[in-house]
């Protein structure tokens, strides 16, 4: 069993970017995104929108807990690989919590986190495997199933951002970018892409050499809070 979940999570299986299942993997979460939760908001009661944002939520939280048991079960799980310190998966994890409460602190931390790196991640995937592998499962679900979380949240309960939230989730960034820092430092590990970019090609390639790729990265997250706060600026403004 052991070894045959391994020779699985480990067989070479190349991802081509923007190949033919990348590229339909993202006209089926755009098409998920535009239509689900409209129709969620429309055609389900109360009581049916908060069980689908729940299961929903489930689901995407429970991707990363799926490898994690698979890796326990190969032998395989390390560390310095695998623990919830690289964005995606903490925001992963912490979304069955602001789905269910709504607390508007946490709602706008996965929202500027969810909308801005996740949505940048699902063009540029750092994996190697393709569909229908696992990974290149896991993966889509984990980015572009979380932005659909986050608009499901914006549609459905009426959650929005406030220009504030950008400021807190700056912070916030930055309180994980230490926090990952430090377990790098303890474990020899590369969470949250600190010490070396990622192994294949990504957005930071184009950012320059260590540690001037991280110096930019700060400048573009903000660019992308910015960016993706601006409809709703624009949406308060024409109604002020």
């Amino acid at each position: 069993m052991r070894e045959i979940v391994k020779e699985y999570l480990y067989q070479p299986d190349s991802f081509v970017l923007f190949g033919s299942a990348h590229v339909m993997a993202l006209i089926f979460f755009l098409a998920l995104w535009i239509c689900l939760p409209k129709l969620a908001k429309e055609k389900l009661s109360i009581q049916e929108q908060e069980s689908f944002g729940k299961w929903l939520s489930y689901i995407i939280a429970f991707q990363y807990v799926a490898w994690v048991l698979l890796e326990l079960i190969s032998g395989t799980f390390d560390i310095k690989l695998h623990l919830p310190l690289h964005l995606c998966r903490f925001a992963n994890l912490a979304l069955p919590f602001v789905m269910i409460y709504r607390n508007q602190f946490w709602f706008e931390i996965i929202f500027f986190f969810g909308l801005s790196g996740m949505f940048q991640a699902s063009i540029t995937p750092d994996i190697v495997h393709g569909f229908p592998h696992f990974h290149f499962i896991r993966f889509f679900i984990a980015h572009s199933g979380q932005v659909l979380a986050i608009l499901y949240i914006v549609v459905v309960f009426g959650l929005k951002p406030r220009a504030k939230g950008i400021w807190y989730s700056m912070i916030g960034l930055n309180v994980f970018l230490f926090i990952a820092f430090l377990a790098n430092t303890i474990l020899d590990s590369n969470y949250f892409w600190i010490r070396s970019k990622p192994p294949v090609p990504s957005l930071l390639d184009y950012l320059g050499d260590w540690p001037w790729y991280l110096v930019w990265a700060e400048g573009i997250a903000l660019l992308h809070f910015l960016i993706v706060y601006s409809p709703f600026y624009f949406m308060k403004k024409r109604k002020s």
